[in-house]
């Protein structure tokens, strides 16, 4: 057969084998939901422990070969059960090799929507500590790396890097940013697109393909609220600033990614129609195709087709504005916007039914399967790539080289935003909260009061308004000061006795009172206690500057624009802020 034939060009063998694939199994390349992983490196085969469906059926039954991976093990497990798969793709009429898919993995952030906790992988910090340190030789080495421990075990798409902008400060993605300034992200997502490429240039065997997310630009939320519910939908530009959200794309499309997700949300108050992104042909074709010049593989967010239980909850379909419409006419719509794929959905009878019905022509289909077809052979998954060696899985994934680098990040992203007595010396009597006793030991005396501390090192977290629902709790938006009562215990600690404290900042907080009151100020980005003792003992050099500014009240945030970056004219802390200590 002219396609496994690897001396043939791309085209030629996508040509030969859309001509021997039947409608049916060009329908399923367009599905590409969530599967799950076996801790233990076995195929799910039980329905009840299958978000969407056992391996076997989407692939058997449905013709599917992409997936979403969910959950993590062993670097051994992961490739033995990743080989799995393959042998049950490869056994498939056409043999089509699978796609595997994932949400970054490699740092401190553990939700299941949007990224999962480091596990066997090497942790770096959050994009927005990558962000923090402005350095492109950083981010592209970080996203090598990357690179790296996912081919170990068969990650071949990476859904990230997140493009959207930080314009607006409670909304609840704003960790998976770059931050809130258009260039800066222009320039570090072009580092990570090629680091994500490897050597070469071009994307071939070696590289793990960028889904960069979400066009076109999904930070200017309506009151910070996010679209994966319903009353987040609305995305509104009050500053004029819809071009504004586009630059980032535009150098990710220039730097050569092949794959792009839109938001959930809809445009509200713009010459576009207001229905969802992914249903946006105006949005899709006209910006991303037309005036981009992107070709590569339109990969609509999860789950905007069919209604479907989270975690054990119902949760609608993310199909806004265009709630009235049938599961078939959504897809048929979002075909027709230009999108090639729809994420977290298995349902291809669908778009069969639609073709024989004569409401979508065959042809449109092929569009879609020639794109997602050219990334497999260029990935080399028809050829050496179909399968990983579980050895040299275990030697690679947490690699010590690896570990190290991750590490050396973790320091160098932390922000000191006010210096007080930092760094430290000598052993100070440390009361500590947030930061673990045993990580602590080898810098000072741990004591249980206050009143017999020198000093207290405190972990403070972003402030959030809990949200109800199971996966709901775990976007954490709303505000962004500390409520009255959990202040007053802060300050308490503060004025009773010299404190360093070390603010998590996945959103821009809202501190005045501690920043006024604690003897120094440092934001994290995604730092283990020992990298964030290690700076503030001068042990290592904190290099981190803001990635956003950080606002005096919520009565500023609440007067803000959505679309509109670095708006406070007095902010508490300025973008690019960060302290140095100074040389030795």
């Amino acid at each position: 057969m002219h396609y496994r034939d690897r001396r043939l060009p791309v085209r030629e063998r996508v040509e030969d084998l859309l001509d021997r694939m039947t409608l049916e199994e060009k329908a399923g390349l367009l599905f590409h939901t969530i599967v799950t992983l076996g801790t233990d490196g076995s195929l799910v085969d039980d329905p009840a422990e299958a978000p969407a469906a056992p391996a076997r059926t989407m692939i058997g039954d449905l013709a599917m070969n992409h997936f979403n991976v969910l959950g993590s093990a062993g670097p051994r497990q992961m490739a033995q059960w990743h080989n799995r798969l393959q042998e049950l793709a490869e056994n498939t009429r056409l043999g089509i090799p699978v796609t595997l898919s994932t949400d970054p993995r490699h740092s401190f952030t553990d939700n299941p929507g949007t990224a999962m906790l480091c596990g066997p992988f090497s942790q770096w910090p959050e994009t927005l500590g990558l962000a923090a340190v402005q350095d492109t030789d950083l981010v592209r080495s970080h996203a090598d790396t990357v690179r790296r421990e996912y081919l170990a075990v068969g990650l071949r798409v990476a859904l990230h890097p997140q493009l959207d902008l930080a314009t607006e400060p409670r909304w609840s993605r704003i960790s998976g940013t770059f931050g809130e300034d258009a260039d800066l992200t222009a320039r570090l997502a072009t580092a990570y697109i090629e680091g994500l490429r490897g050597p070469g240039g071009t994307l071939g065997p070696d590289s793990v393909a960028a889904m960069v997310k979400h066009f076109p630009g999904g930070g200017p939320q309506k009151d910070g609220e996010d679209p994966h519910f319903p009353y987040g939908q609305e995305q509104v530009y009050p500053g004029g600033r819809f071009d504004h959200h586009l630059r980032p794309f535009e150098a990710a499309v220039a730097a050569g990614a092949t794959q792009v997700m839109p938001y959930y949300g809809k445009p509200v108050g713009t010459p576009y129609e207001e229905v969802g992104f992914g249903f946006n042909r105006d949005v899709v074709t006209g910006l991303l195709r037309e005036r981009l010049g992107f070709d590569g593989i339109v990969c609509a967010d999860w789950a905007i087709v069919n209604d479907h239980p989270i975690m054990g909850e119902p949760h609608p379909a993310r199909a806004w504005g265009v709630e009235h419409l049938s599961p078939a006419e959504r897809v048929r719509k979002a075909l027709h916007a230009g999108v090639d794929q729809f994420g977290g959905e298995h349902c291809p009878d669908l778009v069969v039914e639609l073709v024989r019905s004569g409401l979508l022509a065959e042809s449109r289909i092929d569009a879609s399967v020639r794109r997602l077809l050219a990334e497999k052979f260029r990935l080399g998954l028809f050829d050496d790539r179909r399968y990983v060696d579980p050895d040299a899985a275990e030697e690679t994934v947490g690699r010590s080289d690896f570990r190290a680098a991750g590490a050396a990040a973790q320091r160098r992203s932390l922000t000191l935003l006010e210096t007080g007595p930092l760094p430290l010396t000598g052993r100070p009597r440390l009361y500590l909260e947030g930061v673990q006793p045993a990580a602590a030991a080898p810098y000072g005396q741990v004591v249980a009061d206050p009143a017999d501390a020198d000093l207290a090192v405190l972990r403070l977290g972003t402030p959030y308004d809990p949200r109800p629902g199971r996966f709901e709790a775990f976007f954490h938006a709303g505000r962004l000061d500390f409520p009255e009562h959990r202040l007053k215990e802060i300050l308490a600690l503060l004025d009773a006795v010299p404190t360093v404290v070390a603010i998590h900042l996945e959103r821009p907080a809202v501190v005045p009172e501690i920043a006024d009151r604690s003897a120094a100020l440092l934001a994290a980005f995604g730092a283990d206690d020992t990298a964030l003792l290690d700076v503030v003992f001068g042990r290592a050099r904190p290099e981190g500057q803001l990635p956003f500014q950080l606002p005096r009240s919520m009565e500023e945030v609440r007067a803000g624009r959505p679309d509109v970056p670095q708006e406070s004219a007095d902010p508490l802390f300025p973008f690019g802020h960060g302290l140095r200590y100074p040389r030795p």
